[in-house]
């Protein structure tokens, strides 16, 4: 295909905000610690689970398109139960996923001020922030915003890589035994970093509403290939950006005597000192920066996906005419940023400074909930829902047979696992 540069800057934004919805926890947090913990030999499961997944995410930018309606509307179309239990799925998790980026997010936030007595006060801030930008700017401003987000996140981290690179990793110290990722905190912690790599599967849903969002601002509704191509791209970059993650946590921390904390503050900083050690400390500030603007630009665009889709969700289900559903719900995506906020702010308190806990629970949450989100996308791009030319290759369709096997077999061993320990 060839690359229209007008076409694409029109159709870029659904990506790009996927993207840094993807490159915040997961990389940031669990790519690094795995890393710092297993060493390089993780890297297998990080590109494995990267690819199986891509079909699925995929077929939210794919539906979308091809329907120029979300794969929420999708859902509906497969009935009833499986909107029901999708709006559920979305209910259950989104107050532990948003839970756990708010976590970490207030942690680089108080590292990149210097704040050590605010306390809670550094996360309630933190929401309104959130709430109040996308209350006043929705898609328009979040949109804007990511994309400075993006260069900045893009720029920081190669550059980190590079020099890492250059310097080597660190030397073992006397006596250093790895830790044995086929123990129980082993798996335990591979199934976390599965979960979240290079995202949720439940969140494919927002690309596609992302997607259509676009059109609607843009006022170009670009060709199907446009917009997998938007995607791709972007998918390719947070796949090769969890690689340099876990490069950086090998060769920053691994053989090293330094344990990451489980404070969130104080892991932010342990993140960026020793980042900075390897780089050098005229970087301390640079570094910090875009810690935290990573880490925000996936809490804001969290806080937008959850409540765009739990909307349309709600007037799916409470709504049987289309022309009906702006003037009956137009104020809800507001209520949900509120009720999310507070939900989420209700399970921060709960887990306290246990950001391992947390994190591991609404990561192995969402590995457990993807095998039943996959089948709904397969289905809707491979069946009646779409015609021939708009359907996946041949290939997509064999990678996403494997790609739900892997899932319900890794949450089959979670829970078999989970109900016997």
């Amino acid at each position: 295909m060839s690359l229209n540069l007008n076409h694409f800057t029109k159709t870029a934004g659904p990506g790009i905000l996927f993207a840094c919805t993807a490159i915040g926890v997961s990389h940031l947090v669990q790519s690094t610690r795995a890393g710092a913990d297993y060493g390089l030999m993780i890297l297998g499961f990080v590109i494995v689970v990267t690819l199986l997944k891509y079909p699925f995410f995929e077929y939210g930018s794919r539906y979308a398109n091809s329907t120029q309606t979300s794969i929420v509307d999708g859902y509906k179309k497969l009935g009833t139960p499986a909107l029901w239990l999708y709006f559920l799925i979305t209910v259950a998790s989104m107050f532990f996923v948003t839970g756990a980026v708010g976590f970490v997010t207030a942690g680089f936030f108080e590292n990149l001020f210097g704040l050590d007595f605010l306390g809670e006060w550094t996360i309630i801030i933190l929401f309104v922030v959130c709430v109040v930008i996308l209350a006043i700017g929705k898609y328009r401003i979040l949109d804007s915003l990511i994309k400075i987000i993006a260069i900045v996140l893009l720029v920081s981290t190669v550059s980190a890589f590079l020099l890492t690179l250059y310097n080597g990793p660190v030397d073992p110290i006397a006596g250093f035994e790895p830790k044995d990722l086929w123990d129980v905190s082993g798996i335990f912690f591979l199934l976390a970093l599965m979960g979240w790599m290079p995202t949720a599967v439940d969140l494919s849903s927002w690309n596609s509403l992302w997607t259509l969002e676009r059109i609607k601002q843009t006022n170009y509704k670009p060709k199907l290939n446009e917009t997998l191509f938007e995607f791709r791209l972007a998918y390719l970059i947070t796949g090769i950006l969890a690689i340099m993650f876990v490069v950086l946590g090998a060769f920053i921390f691994y053989g090293s005597d330094d344990e990451l904390p489980n404070n969130n503050a104080l892991f932010a900083n342990e993140i960026v000192s020793l980042y900075t050690q390897t780089i050098g400390d005229w970087s301390y500030v640079i570094i910090a920066a875009s810690a935290f603007t990573v880490m925000f630009g996936t809490i804001i665009a969290v806080f937008d996906g959850y409540s765009r889709s739990l909307q349309r969700t709600i007037e799916l289900i409470f709504t049987k005419k289309e022309e009906k559903i702006r003037s009956k719900f137009r104020t809800l995506y507001v209520v949900f940023l509120l009720v999310i906020s507070t939900g989420s702010l209700i399970v921060i308190f709960q887990f306290e400074n246990n950001l391992k806990e947390l994190v591991d629970f609404a990561t192995v949450l969402s590995f457990v909930i993807a095998p039943i989100i996959a089948v709904f996308n397969f289905r809707l791009v491979t069946g009646k829902f779409l015609d021939k030319s708009s359907q996946p290759s041949a290939l997509l369709k064999i990678l996403s047979f494997a790609g739900i096997i892997f899932l319900s077999g890794f949450a089959i061993v979670f829970l078999i696992m989970n109900f016997y320990s």
